[in-house]
């Protein structure tokens, strides 16, 4: 009798291991990268991550987040330690970062301006009007003295003396946005807050131009590809990109993983074929022929944080941030992969 109750149980443990093996197969029908070029990097904080920028020394960065984060690193990345800035309120949210040489300005909320002219050796802090649409949500160093700073409203705002005045270069703001990204040639694109239209505005334009989402799907970010499309990623973890030869248009939706339940939030170009893809819950995409198949890079997959925005300085030099802490550092080569 016992020994059919040991029988018994054996076979129900094999059952159990075999339907779990099956799930984990069902969960993705997208092979592997050949090669794990991210390295998780330990920081000295639990903070949400929002941006990263460098000075014009490669080896000097710095990042922002919540709770008014500010990490700096003085050796390309590997190692980072906390900056504390004398704020009103030490729960600001720092959400962008950009500098351009010695010159670097942060924005945030609740209406958050600092600049520095030394690298961030000091930081000053910049009062905006009381009368500004929203609270500051994107800053792009330009040059000496000039920034282009955007808020959570879609207001675009220029500087070029220094931050003492800002000058609006859009006529209406876009309404509350989701997130908002800007080319290398000053144009911009922007989510609803709801995900249900996007605007995209061009220098010169007085106003934004909305669109329809096309499909049923909820926008979840857009921006510009290396060749000056767009790119697309909504609910359910869809990317699409604009028509090459039609503006207004736009290719077939496609899903490079079509039984992942995790979200798509952020994509960037290491090269002009090689793009990355952010996720939900640990998950990265690559693909090395400009969007048209993908790969998942499964050794990430056990960082315990969502990855919310990519960014390259160059074919040798990114960074993916994230959630509770999450920096993850590229360390593959220079060349194509």
């Amino acid at each position: 009798m016992v020994c059919s109750k040991t029988i018994v149980r054996f076979w129900q443990r094999i059952v159990m291991l075999l339907a779990a093996a099956l799930i984990c197969t069902s969960c993705s029908t997208i092979s592997s990268v050949s090669y794990n070029p991210w390295h998780v990097i330990s920081l000295p904080t639990e903070a949400n991550l929002q941006d990263i920028a460098f000075t014009g020394n490669s080896q000097h960065g710095w990042v922002v987040g919540s709770e008014a984060t500010l990490l700096e690193t003085l050796d390309g990345g590997t190692s980072w330690k906390s900056i504390a800035l004398d704020i009103d309120d030490p729960r600001s949210r720092f959400a962008s970062v950009s500098f351009s040489g010695s010159e670097g300005w942060i924005v945030g909320q609740p209406s958050v301006l600092l600049h520095t002219n030394d690298e961030g050796k000091s930081w000053t802090r910049i009062a905006l009007s009381s009368q500004l649409p929203g609270s500051p949500s994107t800053i792009a160093a330009l040059g000496p003295n000039s920034a282009e700073m955007t808020t959570d409203v879609g207001a675009i705002y220029r500087t070029s003396d220094g931050g003492k005045n800002w000058k609006a270069v859009v006529q209406d703001s876009f309404g509350v946005v989701r997130n908002i990204n800007r080319s290398e040639d000053g144009q911009y694109v922007a989510v609803s807050s709801k995900g249900n239209f996007y605007s995209v505005w061009k220098p010169g334009q007085q106003a934004w131009e909305p669109h329809n989402r096309n499909s049923s799907r909820r926008l979840q970010n857009m921006g510009f590809t290396k060749d000056g499309r767009l790119w697309m990623l909504a609910r359910g973890g869809q990317i699409q990109f604009s028509d090459a030869s039609n503006p207004d248009g736009w290719g077939k939706p496609f899903f490079p993983d079509r039984k992942a339940s995790w979200g798509l939030l952020d994509m960037a170009y290491r090269t002009d074929n090689e793009v990355w893809v952010a996720g939900g819950g640990g998950n990265l995409l690559c693909s090395l022929d400009g969007g048209k198949t993908w790969l998942k890079d499964r050794e990430v997959e056990d960082v315990p944080a969502n990855f919310y925005r990519i960014v390259f300085m160059g074919p040798d030099r990114g960074f993916v941030i994230g959630a509770s802490g999450t920096l993850l550092k590229y360390q593959g080569s220079a060349q194509a992969a």
